[in-house]
């Protein structure tokens, strides 16, 4: 595939500028979701980060895949966490989207970070809502201090009870709770109370004008997934939306600098 310019903008941490453009597990119309290729593309395409899925191996290592179960991406199949990081690895994760990716590989954590981490922020989506007491919090902490990325890495989960972990193992580490469509109301209003975290990231079609005021309160951002539509970019843009969580940067890209045009 031929490489574009990069057109990132290289925004040093969550914080130095707003909107930003998310790249939801990278460039994922245009490449594998969430590989080191897809990543790549993000940055060039315009991404001011990447948003990924990070779940534990069989081994207790940190590797960046979406699913619970290696089926849909990849030429394996069964839970990832039955396999350790060298078999995992050893899998094709983009044949599956197009020829033109066979042989791209499950990346782990600590190569995404080596790829991209000096280039692109990059949301880290904690996959274990649903056992939350195990030890994925801690090893994600422990790969964003061991490659000094603690400003340029936002923990994000649907989870409190992991979120609440990450602010008592890694307070340092920003952390953004996700808020979904068929979440009932009484959680979306009280999570974000509990969770001691600096974002919020709402799924687009519950995010209107009075929840993107509500949750910005005390100052945190708020980044909406997955937005792909260009109106409803410029919509969301207006709203004074922080982040845009997207499949199509180039396209958000756009937009984010039409709106700066006024």
């Amino acid at each position: 595939m031929r490489r574009r310019t990069s057109l990132s903008s290289s925004a040093s941490d969550w914080w130095a500028r707003r909107p930003l453009v998310i790249a939801h597990r990278g460039a994922a119309r245009l490449a594998p979701e969430n590989t080191l290729a897809a990543f790549r593309l993000a940055a060039d395409l315009g991404a001011d980060a990447v948003e990924l899925d990070a779940r534990l191996t069989a081994d207790g290592e940190v590797v960046v895949l979406h699913d619970k179960l290696l089926d849909r991406t990849t030429n394996g199949s069964g839970p990832v966490s039955q396999r350790t990081r060298h078999e995992l690895q050893a899998l094709d994760a983009g044949a599956r989207f197009s020829p033109d990716f066979a042989g791209e590989r499950i990346p782990t954590l600590d190569q995404v970070f080596e790829a991209v981490g000096s280039r692109l922020l990059i949301n880290v989506e904690l996959k274990n809502y649903d056992s939350a007491f195990d030890r994925l919090v801690a090893q994600v902490s422990s790969r964003v201090r061991a490659h000094g990325l603690q400003r340029r890495v936002l923990l994000s989960c649907f989870s409190p009870i992991s979120l609440w972990t990450a602010h008592l193992i890694a307070p340092e580490i920003p952390r953004a709770l996700l808020l979904y469509a068929g979440q009932p109301r009484w959680m979306r209003a009280v999570f974000p109370r509990i969770t001691y975290c600096q974002a919020h990231h709402p799924q687009d079609p519950v995010t209107d004008l009075r929840l993107l005021e509500s949750l910005r309160r005390g100052g945190r951002r708020v980044n909406v997934w997955t937005v792909n539509s260009e109106g409803r970019m410029r919509e969301l843009l207006a709203f004074g939306c922080d982040g845009l969580i997207t499949d199509v940067p180039d396209t958000a890209r756009r937009a984010v600098q039409d709106a700066a045009k006024g």
